[in-house]
Formats: structure tokens, C-alpha cells, sequence
């Protein structure tokens, strides 16, 4: 897609006012109680499968800021404590962005100024606002198995065919409030090639993925990688999914 094509996303798929002015949780308002009591309907098996990574304490290309780990008491002090200090976002490490993280011309999702996000935290659209949990139906699209391959290469794209071939080959169909998790073998790919640069380059969603995502009302995005494919292909728009997916459309 071209840049004016991206930027013009922002106003195309915006979900700004969609849920009211002072709007705090964007798509996951689509998470509503019948959602959830759909989804745990859903449930056969009862076992859970977490999405977290280990905390990545050793420092490697593309964890730059590993996790600090210290044992504060030990058998010595009669207890166990520690410490930790996670610079969370970034590619090593598990987390969910928040809708304060991302800026688009000043303002953040809902069209609050970005000036909210101060020095001692965000005074809209901070984390705290998920406290409850997450309790919705999860979809698993696995594009590498999809296209046959244990993995895709580093800076390659998906498409929103990748997705409806993902979708047909699983037997699913993404709707409204679901949490699209999307995998790209990206720790495959790193078990048989070493660790690399994720900023350099790293699979992920073409920016062509976003009106897939906004015509299926998707909730929550995730996956394996940082959602973009790197580089994102798009010439001065550098992560076009964390920008239009946050900003304009309110997705976690």
C-alpha cells in the first residue's frame, strides 16, 4: 500500500466516538458478557495454554535490554523474594500494548491529546484499564503451517489471503470480539538460525491485513512477533499495524 493509502486508514477505519467520547477500552468493548459466555461454551477440554515467553534474562540481538532478575531473600534471610525490572516492550518479551502507547499526529486512540501521556503515567488509556482480565474466544491463525513451511523468513509479509487460508485451513471463522493470534514460526525460525536484528527485519502483517481486521470487529491482536512485518513496506510509516490498529481502531 501506499503512504497515502495507510494514512488515509486512519480516518476509514476509525473507531473514534464508536463507543462514546471518553471511550478507555476500545475494541474490547466488543468483549462483551455474551461473548464470553460464549466462548467458555466453547471449552472442551479445560487445559490452558499460556502465550508468555520465559523472561529473557540473557542478553542476545534482539533483546538489547534483557530482564533483571535478583534474589532479594534467599535460605540465608529465611524466605523467598526477588526483584525484577522489565523494560517490556519492545521484541523479547511477552506484553500487551497499551492504548496509550502509540501516538498519530499528536493524538492517541479516541482523539485524547498525547500530551495525556505524562512523566508520572498515562492519564487515559493506561493498562489498568484490562485489570479485570481478557475473557474471550481465542483463534490461533497459523500462516506458516498454512503455506506448508516451518516457519517464515524474516521480513515476510501476510496478506489478508494468508488469513482467510489460515481461517479456511483451521475451520474458523474470525468474528466480532475475538482475540486474533497470528503466528509466524518466528522462534523456529530463531532455534534454527540464531538470533537476529528484529528491527531490521521480521515477519509480520502487511499493512493491507488492517481492513481484514476491522470488518471482522477483532478485539485483540497478537502473535509471535510485534504484529508489522519489518520493514513494513510502507515508505515513511514505519509499523502501520501498531499505528492504525491502535490509534484509529482502539485494538489491544
Amino acid at each position: 500500500m501506499s503512504t497515502e493509502e495507510v494514512l488515509g486508514l486512519h480516518t476509514s477505519l476509525s473507531n473514534w466516538d464508536r463507543w462514546g467520547s471518553d471511550d478507555q477500552l476500545g475494541g474490547l468493548n466488543l468483549v462483551t458478557a455474551e461473548v464470553t459466555a460464549s466462548a467458555a461454551a466453547t471449552v472442551r477440554s479445560g487445559r490452558t495454554v499460556s502465550c508468555a515467553r520465559p523472561l529473557p534474562t540473557r542478553p542476545a540481538l534482539d533483546n538489547p535490554v534483557p530482564v533483571a532478575h535478583h534474589m532479594t531473600s534467599t535460605a540465608t534471610e529465611g524466605h523467598g523474594a526477588d526483584y525484577f525490572a522489565i523494560a517490556p516492550h519492545g521484541f523479547a518479551t511477552s506484553h500487551i500494548d497499551a492504548l496509550c502507547h502509540i501516538f498519530h499526529e499528536g493524538r492517541l486512540y479516541n482523539d485524547y491529546p498525547a500530551e495525556k501521556v505524562t512523566a508520572h503515567g498515562a492519564e487515559e488509556l493506561g493498562i489498568q484499564h484490562l485489570r479485570l482480565g481478557i475473557v474471550t474466544r481465542g483463534v490461533l491463525l497459523d500462516v506458516p503451517a498454512t503455506r506448508g513451511v516451518e516457519a517464515l523468513e524474516p521480513g515476510e509479509p501476510i496478506f489478508p489471503e494468508d488469513l482467510d487460508a489460515a481461517e479456511s485451513a483451521a475451520g474458523v471463522n474470525v468474528g466480532s470480539g475475538d482475540a486474533l493470534l497470528v503466528r509466524t514460526g518466528r522462534w523456529a525460525w530463531r532455534r534454527a538460525h540464531g538470533a537476529w536484528d528484529p528491527t531490521t527485519s521480521l515477519a509480520g502483517l502487511d499493512a493491507s491485513c488492517l481492513p481484514w481486521l476491522h470488518d471482522r470487529d477483532v478485539a485483540l491482536l497478537g502473535g509471535d512477533g510485534v504484529s508489522d512485518v519489518v520493514p513494513s513496506r510502507v515508505d515513511r510509516v514505519a509499523l502501520p499495524i501498531h499505528s492504525v490498529a491502535i490509534v484509529a481502531m482502539g485494538i489491544h
